[in-house]
């Protein structure tokens, strides 16, 4: 007998470290509902204002449509049986609506069961185009708007590999596509023997390279990337003619000049990289005519492997070639002065040239950046703007460009960009008469309007500017005011101060409305209905707290329908994502809306609230680096200093159990979980998704930190709970995607996590979800993960005893048979 009853216990044993095969589970009915909720439609604005395109979208895919073949090459995962991209959210149905009041049209013609991606307005808002991806290749369709109906451009098969495989011309009569080349033959063989091993080599170059996942790996990668990736421009007429442009390759852009009369196109080709993903490739940039033939090479740039790892680095040479967008066929191009380092002293860090058609004689320098280009906003020949940039202090800089009189810079914001109250907003854009967008401005080009979030003490507060760029005196159109949400979108009539808005509240969906900024009138163009009415009145109060160091946090705080204060405090659930700051000012400011709608997406915390939880979402946890320190020399302090705020503050007003709460990340954020169950004990467990949990593994840089493993050696190992994998012994769950696609948070890094704290005894089980990248997307992974959560959470946070209450008489031991 006792021989069988040790034999029994070495089986139990060895059941613990095995994998289970379990069946996908569903979680509880209540959070099951709420997960299923179908979206609000998209909705799209056309560029003058006169129609509203809202498109029903595809939510929650079934595992065996995202278990279709993948490639994943060069940093692309491509579906081979499409020849496009392989993971894509798509809109099902369109509808179209003439605004203000006009009666919803469901656009007719579309194909069954309709998988639309890549929509676009014609420049004249007569017509859309979009793509529909069928079992086995790309489709260009279009709609002709007044009609409301679709149409197959026939004996098109179109590469979408890069995203974006089609693009309008000037004249709403054409478009340029890249399209599968025919008679590329057969697909190359994977299991042809190797010729010989795989070799990288370097000769004493500085070459370092942040982690980056799904690239090329041998010979065999070579030649499928080189297949699939292989393209042809077309020129492609409303009508179903078509014309090949240019020779076949690697094309990853073609764009027609706003004239219409050239296209810029980026061809990438060999050597290619083990150790980099496409867009470091070698790229060729060429001007073509719109009859075909190569008009000007502009630029033929090698691998680009010698970058710097810092964040605001860039490579030598021509980078970010574009049209200018108000100009008839003028292309532009940045470069840097300082070698594309930024810790290289230099008064000048990147120049921006201009070359007009016919492309001849030297390239027009248009203005010197003291920072690094971030982008540029065209207007007219009197006015463009310039944003720059430096990373090591946060700072961003807009300046005013006259191109007519070749001007200097004129400083229009300086500002740090981690300073939310002092954004001044977005440049609105609009189309021109050649279908491109410019800056919208009145007729003397001084004045722009700016869109902004609002950001205040009292919580973001969407509003709508009017500033002359001369005098730098503005007048403020309107702005968001409780009990809504509402932020602009799109300005229909400047003279008029007529907007386009999307207002929400607490318990309200999103529904859009015309609003008349100087009158008051407001007209409801949509009403889409709460797809959460079965959760009944949401409760949801906006926390302000600090933290020791006087760094103010914030926190929503959700509790569930039914909750009256007498019911005292409840299991709570914290979620949280950090993020770094070199200004404790900034770090303190208010973050998010207290009036705006709670979207549960499939990752959301909020479905606890169903569970009898409260649920501190979105706990923000300031990680400040000052000065010359740098916020993750101190990382773990501040963590745990963060996350024991936010518990103090819900047990000061009583909601919180701090006997009973779990944290809960995805990606930094688990990473946060993993650090905070290793260096505090304020929690009952802990659910860790997609996370990365030793920085040796992302040893140049990672997130915010740009030091490298070898500078700052102590910082890594210090926030690396791998190496604390003994200290943790509050049950963990770790989940993660099996294809998780994001830089540095490779599925390794939760196996070899796993395996240590499984090595020292801990309460640990990890989940690994088939199929899913570092977002999770098919129903059934997401309801599984739900229910692994639910379980999780039940068993070691909700069903332990409560503050003040009795403990739970011990369970039966199990009678060994």
């Amino acid at each position: 007998m006792k021989q069988t009853f040790l034999l029994l216990a070495l089986s139990l044993a060895g059941l613990a470290g095995r994998a289970q095969d379990l069946p996908y589970q569903q979680p509880p009915a209540a959070i099951a509902t709420l997960a299923e909720a179908a979206p609000t439609p998209r909705v799209s604005i056309s560029p003058n204002g006169q129609w509203m395109l809202m498109m029903d979208v595809q939510d929650m895919p079934a595992i065996a449509d995202l278990s279709q073949p993948e490639l994943r090459l060069a940093g692309l995962r491509i579906n081979p049986r499409t020849n496009g991209p392989s993971r894509v959210m798509y809109a099902t149905t369109l509808r179209l609506k003439r605004l203000p009041d006009g009666k919803e049209l469901l656009v007719q013609g579309l194909p069954a069961n309709a998988r639309i991606s890549e929509v676009s307005w014609s420049p004249d808002n007569s017509k859309i185009a979009f793509t529909h991806t069928t079992d086995n290749h790309l489709e260009l369709w279009l709609a002709d708007v007044s009609a409301a109906s679709a149409r197959l451009v026939p004996n098109l098969f179109l590469n979408g590999v890069f995203g974006s495989s089609h693009e309008w011309v000037s004249d709403s009569k054409t478009l340029i596509a890249r399209a599968i080349v025919g008679g590329r033959g057969e697909v190359p063989s994977t299991l042809v023997a190797p010729t010989g091993p795989t070799i990288q080599e370097n000769k004493g170059r500085t070459a370092a390279a942040r982690t980056y996942q799904d690239l090329l790996k041998n010979p065999a990668d070579e030649r499928l990337f080189q297949y699939y990736a292989l393209a042809q421009t077309v020129k492609v007429g409303v009508d179903g003619r078509m014309q090949p442009l240019g020779e076949p390759g690697i094309i990853q852009q073609a764009s027609p000049s706003p004239n219409g009369r050239f296209v810029l196109l980026k061809t990438r080709h060999r050597p290619f990289s083990y150790t980099l993903p496409v867009s470091s490739f070698p790229v060729r940039v060429d001007i073509l005519s719109m009859e075909g033939p190569v008009v000007k090479t502009l630029d033929d740039l090698p691998l680009a492997d010698n970058v710097p790892t810092s964040f605001d680095a860039a490579p030598t040479g021509p980078r970010a070639h574009g049209w200018r967008e108000d100009a008839p066929a003028t292309v532009y191009w940045v470069e840097a002065q300082d070698g594309g380092d930024p810790k290289t002293a230099a008064p000048v860090r990147d120049k921006i040239f201009a070359l007009a058609a016919p492309f001849e004689g030297p390239a027009l320098e248009l203005a010197a950046l003291p920072l690094r280009f971030s982008r540029i906003y065209w207007g007219t020949d009197k006015l463009a703007l310039v944003e720059g940039y430096r990373w090591a202090d946060r700072h961003e800089t807009m300046w005013t460009l006259d191109l007519a009189t070749k001007t200097s810079l004129t400083v229009l914001f300086d500002r740090s960009s981690q300073n939310t109250y002092t954004d001044p907003g977005t440049p609105y854009l609009k189309r021109n008469e050649l279908g491109r967008s410019v800056l919208a401005t009145d007729a003397t080009s001084n004045t722009i309007y700016l869109l902004g979030a609002g950001a205040s003490p009292e919580g973001d507060r969407p509003f709508v500017d009017e500033l002359n760029v001369r005098t730098k005196k503005g007048q403020r159109w309107w702005r968001s005011a409780a009990p809504y949400y509402e932020v602009p979108l799109t300005i229909l009539d400047a003279g008029k101060r007529q907007i386009v808005t999307r207002r929400e509240a607490v318990n309200e969906a999103p529904n859009y409305f015309l609003r008349d900024t100087r009158g008051g009138r407001l007209v409801a163009l949509t009403r889409f209905t709460n797809p959460y009415a079965s959760l009944g009145g949401l409760k949801k109060q906006v926390l302000k707290y600090k933290r020791p160091d006087g760094v103010e946090l914030t926190a929503n705080l959700y509790l569930p329908p039914a909750y009256k204060k007498e019911d005292g405090p409840l299991p709570t659930l914290l979620e949280a994502y950090p993020v770094e700051f070199k200004d404790k000012k900034d770090a303190s400011q208010v973050k998010g809306s207290p009036y705006a709608f709670t979207r549960l997406s499939w990752g959301s915390p909020v479905y606890w609230v169903t569970q009898g939880y409260a649920v501190l979402q979105g706990a923000s946890i300031p990680i400040v680096g000052e000065g010359d320190k740098q916020p993750n020399d101190t990382y773990t302090e501040q963590l745990v200093a963060s996350a024991k705020a936010a518990i103090d503050e819900g047990q000061r007003l009583g909601v919180v159990d701090p006997k009973r709460v779990a944290v809960m990340g995805h990606s930094y954020g688990a990473f946060m979980t993993a650090n905070l169950l290793a260096h505090s004990s304020l929690f009952k467990a802990g659910i860790a998704r997609s996370g990365a949990y030793n920085r040796t593994l992302t040893p140049f840089g990672f997130q915010g930190e740009e030091r490298t493993y070898w500078q700052a050696p102590e910082v890594y190992n210090a926030m690396s709970p791998f190496n604390y994998a003994d200290k943790i012994k509050t049950p963990i769950l770790l989940i993660h995607g099996e294809a998780d696609n994001n830089s540095g948070t490779f599925p390794m890094q939760s196996e070899r996590f796993y395996s240590a704290l499984k090595g020292h005894g801990a309460m640990v089980r990890y989940v690994v979800l088939p199929a899913e990248s570092h977002g999770y997307a098919a129903r059934e992974s997401i309801m599984h993960m739900l229910w692994e959560m639910n379980s999780w959470l039940d068993k070691h946070v909700k069903n332990t005893p409560a503050v003040g209450a009795a403990p739970a008489p011990a369970a039966p031991e199990a009678s060994g048979n």
